[in-house]
């Protein structure tokens, strides 16, 4: 027993606090089946005069079998007329017997707008433990991080208020704007360059100017470089590309671009006492002036040791570009969380991006599994609805899909995410993240399905019909070659009278308004953070998907169950849709966006 323990502990500690953090994450790894129901229990306790709950005719009860007996399992459209309630103003417990201190803004509904999440004050500390627990753990791996700086381009974005006064805004900006953020005690091994001021500046210019240039002025003490996102990293590269000469000139003389003008930025960049340093301004200059970017992170940071970005999901499309510029820095995966709830970490950070996998902390939630269709093939649709798994019930290699019950007030909500189990740290799972239900495109924060992209090709359409044309097949995929990236439509038409077909601006116009019809996530991504560039169309030849379909059944698709992907990214079929284009059509406008929540 002893020699089991031994070889189930994650690793020495770097500091007596790092020892703390992690034999929590052994108690909590090593125990929970306990710990789960205990969760449960308090969640339970906690809300059992809600509205919600008190439906359900719960009566008090604390226990698993009675909860799963009682309480449906439910999505975002169930809960959405008790969400609204509170968006306008309801303070009854409905949801939640702690007040409702703000909403956390998720990925679109089916009518194109955000989600919603309600949360309570409570949960900023639950999340701050999460973010506690991540450089202990990569402390196991990486020596000396205490040693320098972290340039990490954080950011963000719009808030909203709902009719009845509560801040709508997503989870990181809530997180930056907490006073567990602000106010954080310091630590040594986390140190950013980028001063809060310009974090919390709304201006996305001002914002990343900033960090920037904070990044260089510092760029010999940075041992580690990161974004949220690897897309939001990215920009930041196509940002130093695009105002590199500024950069240095204000490195050069000790000033600062006249651009930013935020007075909270200009006073806390002239209290770090900037002072001229034309050596630092010459050797960037020298870096960034020949139009060789590759490794440029490694050559203007030569202190790095990773990269800390999320690169699993839709983010892996990502990772050659961000070899390309880091000259093969390791990429690391530090954390799996939603606006639903903060799930778990991961406890090998230096592994390679395919080999990720996230290990649920039991604290956090109340956690249940739906095995996924993929890994229940037997399942028919004439069976019983199925039983939700525990934590600890679940099988090697499987894939299930995640239903979460927070503190907040979320009970047996489906999140949507696939995950597979890919091995076990004491008795909690590993899962590797597969993919977002349902999502056909993603280029950052913006998740687009099938249903939504046909109904924005169906606006389009109406265009085309005063020109007798219509749209015989399409496919897409996301461009990430480009940055920022954009989507990418194939439309193959059959066009009636060659005489009369549609010009290209009027194709042109068909990109903006298939631009217009995604939701809001979208639009925002595409105007105030300027993460996803303008929507190409491109024009193929005629029998093009009739080729597509052949190539299909020569690898071994069956004639009669073939249909046409709507969204591809096997190299083959690329070059063979891109060998057949005729034309191509940029939106040249910005879709419609407003803070603003619509009613």
């Amino acid at each position: 027993i002893l020699l089991m323990a031994m070889e189930s502990l994650l690793g020495p500690a770097a500091c007596k606090k790092d020892e703390k953090a992690l034999q929590f994450i052994q108690d909590m790894t090593t125990n929970v089946d306990s710990v789960q129901e205990k969760v449960l229990a308090e969640i339970l306790t906690q809300n059992a005069n809600t509205e919600y709950l008190k439906r359900y005719k719960l009566g008090g009860a604390t226990d698993r079998d009675t909860f799963k007996s009682k309480i449906p399992v439910i999505t975002y459209e169930d809960l959405q007329p008790d969400i609204q309630r509170i968006a306008n103003g309801d303070r009854s417990p409905i949801l939640s017997a702690h007040p409702i201190t703000e909403f956390l803004t998720s990925s679109g509904t089916s009518a194109g707008e955000r989600k919603l999440m309600p949360t309570i004050q409570e949960e900023l500390d639950r999340r701050q433990l999460l973010y506690s627990l991540l450089m202990p753990v990569m402390n196991l791996y990486v020596a000396d991080l205490d040693k320098g700086k972290g340039l990490y381009f954080l950011f963000v974005k719009a808030e909203t208020k709902t009719p009845g006064g509560l801040l709508a805004r997503p989870v990181l900006t809530s997180y930056y704007n907490s006073e567990q953020f602000k106010t954080r005690p310091y630590d040594p091994y986390m140190v950013y360059t980028s001063p809060n001021e310009a974090i919390l500046c709304s201006d996305s210019f001002q914002s990343m100017y900033s960090q920037m240039l904070c990044g260089l002025y510092y760029q010999k003490e940075v041992l580690r470089v990161g974004a949220v996102f690897a897309s939001g990293l990215l920009r930041a590269i196509r940002f130093l590309q695009l105002n590199w000469q500024q950069l240095a000139q204000d490195i050069a003389t000790g000033t600062l671009n006249q651009r930013i003008t935020d007075p909270s930025i200009r006073e806390c960049m002239s209290s770090i006492c900037f002072k001229p340093n034309p050596y630092l301004a010459e050797f960037i200059t020298n870096e960034c002036s020949g139009g060789n970017w590759e490794g440029i992170i490694s050559r203007i940071w030569p202190n790095t040791k990773y990269l800390d970005v999320i690169v699993t999901g839709a983010m892996a499309q990502y990772i050659p570009t961000l070899n390309y510029y880091s000259g093969d820095l390791p990429l690391t995966c530090t954390m799996y969380a939603s606006s639903e709830c903060y799930f778990g970490l991961n406890l090998k950070p230096m592994c390679e991006p395919s080999e990720v996998s996230y290990t649920i902390m039991p604290n956090m939630g109340y956690f249940e599994f739906l095995l996924h269709e993929s890994s229940a093939s037997s399942l028919t649709s004439d069976a019983s609805p199925p039983r939700l798994l525990e934590l600890v019930d679940l099988e090697l290699g499987k894939e299930y899909e995640l239903v979460i019950s927070t503190y907040a007030g979320l009970c047996r909500y489906r999140v949507g995410d696939i995950l597979r189990v890919k091995g076990f740290h004491n008795s909690a799972p590993q899962f590797h993240f597969v993919r977002r239900k349902n999502v056909l495109l993603s280029i950052d924060s913006d998740k687009t399905d099938e249903a939504e992209l046909q109904k924005a090709i169906d606006n389009a359409l109406e265009l085309l019909r005063e020109f007798n044309t219509s749209v015989v097949e399409y496919t897409s995929y996301a461009d990430t070659k480009t940055i920022p990236g954009h989507y990418v439509i194939y439309w193959e038409l059959l066009v009636k009278d060659p005489n009369d077909a549609p010009t290209h601006e009027v194709l042109n116009q068909c990109c903006l308004t298939m631009e217009e019809a995604f939701n809001t996530v979208y639009r925002q991504c595409r105007v105030a953070d300027n993460s996803i560039g303008p929507l190409e169309i491109r024009i193929v030849k005629s029998g093009t998907f009739e080729e597509l379909m052949d190539y299909a059944i020569s690898r071994g698709a069956s004639i009669n169950q073939y249909k046409v992907p709507r969204c591809v990214s096997f190299t083959p079929i690329m070059e063979l849709l891109d060998s057949r284009v005729l034309s191509v059509h940029f939106s040249k406008a910005c879709p419609h966006w407003t803070p603003e929540r619509r009613n």
